[in-house]
């Protein structure tokens, strides 16, 4: 049942029987076709028990894929379910369903799904901010050499798998940047957490706090008239404050200060004017986790937040902190793993400051500003991610140029960097040039953003053995650009924009090698200023593409003001799903060109196999 409006309820059809069969053996087997026979009986029951509710179908199929060989395990969570006669019995099949799924989980991801009760419902929860609350939390365990926040991402990917949280916000190669909570499994969790005195809610309209409660975890959620509870709660670990709550902060000052057992605190829901009120928070000497707010008026850090000498993750992506005060920084030291700045604007950290964060793993939206800066950050070797905006008060293009060669040379020391985003802040692109003494054998994901006249030297196979998605800006392209880029044998996500110079129209074409981009999943290609069909496939190329977009001008289309048609040879990619052209609208042709165009990119379409076209315009 799907409530809308006015609390009107669509009833949606249960699955039929071979659609059942399909979710429930592909999640667990791969396909319906390769599934054992001797498990036919015992799936026709669980799967009747289920009643075609997808999410129960889903949930019994991520608890059993766990058990793929073991029978009499599944004949165990059969029996357990109920009848599932009758739409209630149904509802009570898929809560026991569940129930046995959170039962059958490990102690430490009981804990994680259970934390899960403090989001409101349907909110995304971004995946980074929950594993570093997690480990603030201490509910990740070190094993072995991997980091905590390793171990805290196979924990999420391990309750994606049994479909205990849905992916959100995809990335485009796929990897959710955040996940939900399914209602049902929702409802679940709170009333368990509840139950366990795990989780207070306030605000929801549904829970009240109530004196006999020790409070551990406070979640105040989506209502303007949530008040600030008035009793004392000695054990508070954690408060987490969602907008929009009207909570101001300043009159509840003197009650945060007093919770001296907190490890989290995130404040990015309340209202304040000046972040220098929050000097509260250096009293809480075992806070792991702090986001703080945007103000209004001031948004320098109270110098006070040096005493958090604990302190794992700083997250300054919503408070508007252009700087970050040397004693903050100081105080702060080696604790810190995770050091958010504030979104497209960048957090201003002197080379000085670097000498006291070599213990971060993930650095986002920090400004270089200097040549110093840029070396310092070669020390930071414990990074896993980071995201720099290139920011210099000089127009010197010397100066530039030596920032951006220690830029590189700093990069080539972070041997565990996976993720490295680039951006700069001019007017037009620099060479992001330079030697790394080292490759960077664990990136996975690089992103240049309108830096690059041409394609760096050093992306490269040598340099870059494993990196699989590539997101990058040029000012010019050679063909000789895009025979590298196709050697990257491990490369399956590639956007490439070109943005031509008011003197180029018209790029030349690509021409691939037939061994070109052998894993290459997804590819798009953009030329702003100008255009030109991405080019020729030989057989071959790209042998795994499935998605591909490109946007073209029509006029680009033609050759020597004729009407002859390039021909895109899209049936040498035998594993084309979907293509996506986009059109720019005509300034000097009559519709008929678009006319022409576009029947040749249907024809395209109609004769590969699989059929693949969408066409997009645009002004």
């Amino acid at each position: 049942m799907i409530y809308g409006m006015k609390n009107h309820g669509i009833r949606l059809k249960p699955l039929s029987k071979e659609s059942s069969e399909m979710l429930f053996y592909g999640r667990i087997f791969g396909s319906k076709d390769i599934f054992p026979m001797q498990f036919s009986e015992v799936s026709k029951k669980i799967l009747k028990k289920c009643g075609g509710i997808p999410l129960a179908i889903i949930t019994a199929s991520g608890l059993l894929a766990n058990k793929s060989e073991n029978i009499k395990e599944w004949f165990k969570v059969c029996d357990s379910i109920g009848s599932g006669l009758g739409s209630n019995h149904v509802m009570d099949s898929m809560r026991k369903i569940l129930l046995l799924s959170y039962y059958d989980l490990p102690f430490h991801l009981k804990t994680c799904l259970l934390y899960l009760s403090i989001f409101p419902e349907d909110y995304a929860i971004s995946k980074t901010q929950l594993i570093w609350r997690w480990v603030a939390e201490g509910f990740v365990q070190q094993a072995g050499d991997q980091s905590l926040f390793e171990i805290g991402k196979s924990y999420f990917n391990e309750l994606l798998n049994r479909s205990l949280i849905q992916p959100a916000y995809m990335d485009r190669d796929g990897t959710p940047r955040a996940c939900r909570v399914h209602d049902a499994v929702l409802d679940l969790v709170i009333s368990l957490s509840i139950k366990e005195q795990f989780i207070t809610i306030l605000g929801d309209g549904k829970h009240s706090l109530e004196s006999k409660y020790q409070v551990r975890w406070l979640s105040l959620l989506h209502n303007n008239n949530t008040a600030w509870p008035s009793m004392k709660m000695p054990k508070l670990r954690s408060l987490t404050i969602f907008k929009p709550t009207g909570v101001v902060i300043d009159p509840m000052t003197p009650s945060i200060s007093c919770y001296h057992l907190l490890r989290v605190l995130d404040l990015q829901g309340c209202n304040v004017e000046d972040l220098a009120s929050l000097g509260f928070v250096g009293s809480l000497t075992h806070l792991r986790y702090l986001g703080l707010p945007s103000s209004s008026t001031n948004a320098k850090l109270p110098v006070e937040m040096g005493k958090l000498r604990f302190l794992q993750t700083l997250d300054l992506s919503k408070a508007g902190v252009k700087e970050m005060p040397s004693s903050v920084i100081t105080g702060l030291g080696g604790q810190l793993m995770c050091l958010r700045g504030q979104n497209g604007l960048g957090t201003d950290l002197s080379s000085d400051l670097l000498e006291n964060l070599t213990s971060l793993e993930l650095l986002e939206s920090a400004t270089v500003t200097s040549k110093c800066t840029a070396e310092k950050l070669g020390r930071m070797t414990q990074l896993r991610v980071l995201s720099v905006i290139i920011r210099l008060s000089t127009p010197d293009d010397e100066e530039w140029s030596a920032c951006t060669n220690a830029l590189v040379e700093s990069l080539g020391k972070l041997t565990r960097i996976e993720s490295l985003q680039i951006h700069h802040h001019r007017f037009y692109p620099i060479d992001l040039e330079g030697s790394m003494a080292e490759p960077l054998e664990n990136l996975c994901r690089l992103v240049c953003i309108d830096l690059a006249t041409l394609l760096p030297g050093w992306i490269q196979p040598a340099s870059l053995p494993i990196l699989s998605y590539l997101e990058i800006d040029v000012r010019d392209e050679r063909r000789e650009d895009i025979k590298v880029l196709g050697t990257l044998s491990c490369l399956r996500h590639l956007v490439f924009r070109v943005r031509l110079a008011p003197e180029l129209q018209v790029l030349e074409r690509c021409v691939v090698g037939p061994d070109a981009f052998p894993c290459l999943v997804s590819c798009e290609f953009h030329v702003r200023g100008g255009g030109v069909v991405p080019g020729i496939f030989p057989r071959g190329a790209m042998p795994r593409l499935q998605n591909f977009k490109f946007s073209v001008k029509p006029e680009h289309f033609w050759s020597g003001g004729g009407s002859t048609v390039d021909v895109l040879v899209l049936g040498h990619l035998p594993s084309l799903r979907s293509v996506t052209v986009t059109l720019g609208f005509l300034h000097n042709r009559e519709d008929d060109t678009i006319k022409s165009v576009r029947e040749k990119l249907e024809h395209e379409a109609a004769a590969h196999p699989n059929h693949p076209l969408r066409i997009l315009f645009t002004s």
